[in-house]
């Protein structure tokens, strides 16, 4: 069986503005397997961002193929892919999207609500050891109005953990926070992965926080460098 996770061939994504057309992505490939940390770094406009969207299932490539566990994925319906994500990918962005009107424990709680084979009593003990492991047992209760930066960001990693990925997708997951807050999500999030033995894939423009990584790709005008 192979231990390829994510695999992109020949990934072209363009969007047309008014009359003319914008080449975000031009022919990138790409393999991830098993327990590997990849990071890809690049500018703003880059097209990593983009990237990383059309290879979680977010939006289609306009040609190539992304396949997901040795599956064709970017031709699935959007149900599909949505049940896909849900089962093998997990995401964290950042801007974390957590839902306001919910608590932490049952935004983190939420992806496992969604499988039918997952009771209640589960997803709660799984969001409550995820939020206890990102150092949030004290704020099961809060909203994300009452946390800070930092504190929705666990959160969000929480949730993007609680179904056990085979691959975590980060999109630059510590843009938004400052830099000693950023060096203890990036640590928390290297352990984790150690933890559940799962794949990485990370966009950034960190140099530095991105040189922990087993591979480091550089992406420029949407084409490796």
């Amino acid at each position: 069986m192979s231990n390829i996770i994510l695999e992109a061939q020949d990934i072209q994504k363009s969007f047309t503005d008014g009359k003319s057309k914008v080449d975000v992505i031009r022919g990138i490939s790409l393999q991830v397997k098993a327990g590997e940390f990849v990071s890809i770094v690049g500018s703003s406009g880059s097209g990593k961002s983009t990237l990383l969207h059309v290879l979680g299932g977010l939006d289609r490539p306009t040609s190539g193929q992304v396949m997901v566990n040795g599956q064709r994925f970017d031709t699935l319906s959007e149900a599909e892919r949505g049940y896909v994500r849900n089962a093998h990918l997990g995401f964290v962005y950042q801007f974390h999207h957590l839902l306001p009107e919910f608590t932490a424990l049952e935004n983190v709680a939420m992806p496992l609500m969604l499988r039918k084979d997952t009771k209640f009593k589960e997803a709660k003990q799984q969001a409550e050891y995820l939020l206890e492991r990102v150092g949030l047992s004290h704020r099961l209760t809060h909203q994300p109005g009452e946390l800070s930066g930092g504190e929705r960001q666990r959160v969000a990693l929480a949730r993007a953990l609680v179904g056990r990925p085979k691959l975590m997708m980060a999109d630059e997951p510590t843009g938004n926070l400052d830099r000693k807050t950023a060096v203890k999500i990036f640590e928390l999030l290297s352990d984790l992965r150690r933890e559940f033995n799962m794949a990485m894939l990370i966009v950034t423009h960190d140099e530095q926080l991105a040189q922990s990584a087993d591979s480091i790709l550089h992406m420029q005008d949407g084409v490796w460098v």
